[in-house]
Order: structure tokens, then C-alpha cells, then sequence
């Protein structure tokens, strides 16, 4: 995990303030805290995320330093995909979670005020497939999981994203 937040450790960052700081847990207790703050695919609202068992190794809490800079913008989106790119070419899966419990993780942890909790990242061995296809003509992006359990995340089109190619 420390060779992941390497890799956000050497990504840009704003102004190269490097106000981004990294909580890892790798401890089945600490971890429950964590999964327990969590709240899991908002657009399969039966999944209450994944099940004992088959949870994450592991998590990354991004935080953000008040005292070095009062906004994040951009840096934890780049250190988040620098992580989750990192995890895959390592063989592991990731999601990144911004529908966090911020008020109850603080607590459950003792996070000082001073950060701002941005982002969990969820680590672990993936369990289920996940398939990328095109948006309907609807234009519906909502991710689903079939009978199967494989799990169906619609993007837009490249033609539709490139407004003008010079």
C-alpha cells in the first residue's frame, strides 16, 4: 500500500503544495470501521456492498491539509487514479468512494478537523467481472449487475466526448 501512495506522492499536484495526506489501513478491524462508513454502488440500491468474505484488504483515506491549502480540487482525483492504476497493473482492484460517512469516520478514527476527508479507496482482489460497454440510445449511464452477478458500467461514446478534432 505504501508503493501505491508512492505513486500519489509523485503525481502533479497544485501549485505543488502536496496538501493531500494518507491514511492505510490493512487491518481487519480497522478496516470494518472503515466499511461500515461506506456507502457502497448508489445505483444498485439491493447491494449493500460486498459481502463478508469478499470485502477489501485493504483502504487508502485521502485526506486533504487545511493548514497547507483550504481547497483540493483536482490533486486528490489525479493521486486517487495514480493509486487505482497502480493497484491494477499489481494485479488488484480498486474503487474509489466519495459517498463517505466523513463525520463518522473522523470520529471512529480520530481524524483531526484539520483534514478534510476527500476519498476512500477501497483495495483488494477483484471478485467480480466488469464489463464496459456504450450507453444506450436513452443515454442512461447508471451501472447494473445482471442475473449473472457480472457487473454492466455504460460509457459514452469517444464521438460524443470529442466536441472538435483539429
Amino acid at each position: 500500500m505504501k508503493d501505491l501512495v508512492e505513486l500519489a506522492r509523485l503525481s502533479p499536484s497544485s501549485a505543488n503544495l502536496q496538501a493531500l495526506k494518507f491514511i492505510i489501513s490493512c487491518d481487519e478491524i480497522k478496516n470494518a470501521i472503515i466499511f461500515n462508513c461506506l456507502s457502497w454502488a448508489g445505483y444498485i440500491p439491493d447491494w449493500q456492498g460486498p459481502e463478508e468474505g469478499e470485502r477489501p484488504a485493504a483502504y487508502i483515506i485521502i485526506l486533504g491539509d487545511k493548514e497547507i491549502r483550504p481547497s483540493f480540487s483536482v490533486d486528490a482525483g489525479i493521486a486517487a487514479q495514480s493509486i487505482l492504476l497502480g493497484a491494477t497493473e499489481a494485479g488488484l482492484g480498486g474503487c474509489m468512494i466519495g459517498s463517505v460517512k466523513k463525520e463518522k469516520l473522523r470520529e471512529d478514527l480520530n481524524i483531526p478537523n484539520v483534514y478534510d476527508i476527500l476519498y476512500v479507496l477501497a483495495i483488494g482482489k477483484p471478485k467480480e467481472e466488469v464489463v464496459i460497454e456504450s450507453t444506450g440510445e436513452d443515454g442512461n449511464i447508471k451501472y447494473w449487475r445482471d442475473e449473472n452477478g457480472v457487473h454492466h458500467v455504460p460509457k459514452r461514446s469517444l464521438d460524443e466526448l470529442i466536441l472538435e478534432t483539429f
